[in-house]
């Protein structure tokens, strides 16, 4: 084993980062629901802004936009990992990817349902 992979370096982290940020940059330039979930992300922090809504709810909301990305994050791995294994049609890679999009829409349901759980009473209130 090489001992320069076991020893902790803050240039390490920083590379770790940089791939992070270069990944996130790759979901959004190939993955068009990835622009629906940043457009939702920005209409739900401006009305948790304009809301004023409580730390808690916030808290509640950035756990589930969070979980929405990760799912999309990782369904994108999945599918150019499924295309590179199989880029010829195969039935379970579209059962595998099929799978995979249908955790990210799950996820999306959960998310709106928070979102209407926290937003609903705020803007009845506000009519």
């Amino acid at each position: 084993m090489n001992n320069s992979h076991d020893t902790f370096s803050f240039s390490g982290r920083i590379r770790s980062g940089a791939h992070a940020l270069h990944g996130i940059i790759e979901m959004l330039r190939s993955q068009h629901n990835a622009w629906v979930h940043a457009v939702a992300t920005f209409c739900v922090i401006v009305a948790g802004g304009i809301f004023g809504i409580s730390i808690t709810q916030w808290c509640l909301l950035v756990l589930v936009i969070t979980i929405v990305w990760v799912a999309e994050g990782l369904n994108t791995a999945f599918e150019f990992l499924c295309d590179v294994a199989s880029p010829e049609f195969h039935p379970l890679v579209k059962k595998s990817k099929d799978v995979a999009a249908g955790a990210v829409l799950l996820s999306a349901v959960g998310a709106v349902i928070v979102g209407m759980i926290v937003f609903i009473p705020y803007v009845i209130s506000w009519l």
